[in-house]
């Protein structure tokens, strides 16, 4: 009887363990459904913020002290230039790391369109374009 409650128990956890390495291999960048789908569309730049930025910029992107500065997304001047967002995002600047090899172009126009319109008056939408035009180059 005790090697048979045993036995259950191992089954049971190896199961446990497949579906969680199962979710885990299948969840992309910006994926909290664990469907494996890229983020993308309308709705991907702010989840892209939510899942990556707000941790450090807040969720009203006002920015934080603490360890070091963390600068205030919204109502940033600096933001008019779609550009200068876009550098910053792909090969980070002071303290923040770059991005280029994490999220695709997709996503960074999402992302930089979101905090634009969402967080300022900035209305234009940051392309793919745009992204890969600042991007940095490969050397291949």
């Amino acid at each position: 009887m005790r090697r048979t409650i045993i036995a259950v128990g191992i089954v049971f956890a190896g199961l446990f363990v497949g579906a969680i390495a199962t979710n885990v291999g299948a969840q992309g960048i910006g994926d909290t459904s664990s469907t494996g789908a890229q983020v993308a569309g309308g709705e991907g730049g702010e989840q892209v913020y939510r899942e990556i930025c707000q941790t450090c910029h807040q969720a009203h992107a006002e920015g934080s002290v603490g360890a070091g500065v963390v600068p205030a997304l919204a109502k940033n001047p600096k933001l008019a230039d779609a550009d200068w967002m876009v550098t910053t995002v792909l090969k980070g600047r002071g303290g923040m790391p770059a991005f280029a090899e994490m999220l695709t172009p997709e996503q960074v126009a999402d992302v930089t369109t979101f905090v634009r319109s969402h967080f300022n008056d900035y209305k234009t939408p940051v392309t793919v374009d745009d992204v890969k035009r600042l991007a940095p180059k490969s050397e291949e």
